[in-house]
């Protein structure tokens, strides 16, 4: 048998199996006169708004391979949970789905401890539309303390086109807003968040000049990969940070940033000016 049917039937199976596990009365069908448990292929076909003719295909391993839209809508009508989704796609397309945007407040108590636990390398957690959420001590010496402002204003494209701080700070400060301005296009669109940022974003070409003659470049940016950042600080002066973006599992939609000190000296330095006593975020 072909790599090809292998896929095909794991991915019938796992169809057939999470169809099977509903209750047909929780959505509105009749339980009466049933062969077998669960919901029938046409039910679920019609919750998918998809033809019950190629619904029957994919769990008999029949036909090509089906689009990202096709999977999404069956694992709403299975209502499949996060991971369960994750692995519809990895049988379907070979590939994990597109990360999709949902307005987060704020992280778990694992993933704000994680944070603390890398001072003094300054943290944070940010969605993706560049929404910080969570972040940790030295950040807040170093970079901006998010828990000063409003939950609204704590965005990292507000901050560099905004506030004065962040030019000061910043050796070649467009050419550090043109690149994130050009990420933050690339994840916003990825995210499905485009109607999301629309505010956002006449707000910033209302307030910014700049943000607004960068906007309309419609440039956009790839992953920085392996780079040093280099910032003027207030205090200890010129500090060097190797710089890194992680995924987080189970949350597509959160990155963390890490700003490594570069050296023992910038490490000792962001040291010396980090309070005591360690803040609670609000």
């Amino acid at each position: 048998m072909s790599d090809v049917s292998n896929v095909r039937n794991t991915l019938a199976s796992y169809l057939r199996d999470r169809r099977m596990r509903l209750d047909p009365a929780a959505f509105g069908f009749s339980a009466e006169r049933r062969r077998t448990a669960g919901l029938r292929r046409e039910e679920v076909a019609q919750r998918a708004n998809i033809s019950p003719t190629w619904y029957t295909w994919l769990e008999q391993g029949r036909g090509g391979a089906p689009s990202a839209d096709v999977l999404d809508r069956i694992a709403r009508a299975l209502m499949l949970t996060n991971i369960e989704r994750e692995h519809l796609f990895l049988l379907g397309l070979g590939r994990p789905p597109e990360a999709r945007y949902r307005k987060n407040d704020g992280v778990t108590p694992r993933l704000q401890r994680v944070l603390d636990a890398l001072d003094p390398t300054p943290a944070l957690i940010r969605t993706a539309t560049w929404d910080v959420v969570a972040w940790n001590r030295a950040s807040t010496v170093m970079l901006i303390d998010y828990g000063a402002l409003p939950p609204q204003e704590r965005n990292i494209l507000r901050y560099i086109f905004l506030d004065p701080r962040a030019k000061a700070a910043q050796y070649d400060w467009e050419e550090v807003a043109r690149f994130a301005l050009g990420a933050f296009r690339v994840d916003s669109a990825r995210a499905g968040a485009g109607s999301e940022i629309e505010p956002f974003v006449a707000e910033l070409c209302r307030l910014s000049p700049e943000f607004s003659a960068m906007w309309s470049d419609h440039g956009i940016s790839g992953p920085p990969g392996e780079i040093v950042k280099h910032i003027r600080h207030p205090v200890i002066g010129p500090l060097a940070f190797e710089y890194s973006a992680f995924s987080i599992d189970g949350r597509p939609d959160l990155s963390m940033i890490v700003y490594n000190p570069a050296t023992a000296r910038d490490r000792e330095a962001i040291a010396s000016i980090m309070p005591d006593q360690r803040d609670r975020h609000s």
